[in-house]
């Protein structure tokens, strides 16, 4: 069995996103989404608007995308509301309601530095082992991890 290798040549952009290509419908429903959110986030109380992601579209059901359970209940209440605001733009006609999620946003937590110590006795070590290296390179960064040594203010490094 052998595989032949398909040798295609890439397409203008213009071609995959234009009116016949294969991102176009992809692109659309992107562009209806946004279109969703902003209209609905401007009409909504600052508040929830900011809470508020359209998730996407599927079987009549624009579904909604909250961070906190106490949206999600107001949401609920607001379903009609919605869906009339929705209807005012062309393209949301077919919405018959809403699925409403609840993904909670967790920060990115940077670790915790870990500062590290040196002494200067250690600082000195290093000093002199650059001072008797004939590599420069090794000289250069035994140098650097002595310049991170405490010896306090007043006491220049030892040479």
């Amino acid at each position: 069995m052998s595989i032949k290798v398909k040798r295609s040549r890439a397409q203008p952009m213009s071609r995959l996103l234009g009116g016949q290509g294969e991102l176009a419908p992809l692109m659309r429903t992107a562009r209806l989404i946004e279109q969703a959110q902003h209209h609905l986030r401007s009409h909504l109380p600052q508040e929830v608007g900011e809470h508020l992601f359209v998730g996407g579209f599927r079987d009549g059901r624009l579904t909604l995308i909250t961070d906190r359970a106490v949206w999600l209940t107001w949401l609920r209440y607001e379903q009609p509301r919605l869906l009339e605001l929705l209807h005012q733009l062309p393209g949301f006609a077919a919405v018959t309601g809403f699925t409403l999620k609840v993904r909670p946003v967790r920060p990115v937590k940077a670790p915790p530095r870990q500062a590290r110590q040196l002494s200067g006795p250690a600082g000195d070590e290093l000093t002199a082992c650059a001072e008797g290296t004939d590599d420069p390179r090794l000289k250069r960064a035994l140098e650097r991890l002595a310049a991170h040594a405490d010896r306090g203010d007043d006491a220049p490094p030892q040479q």
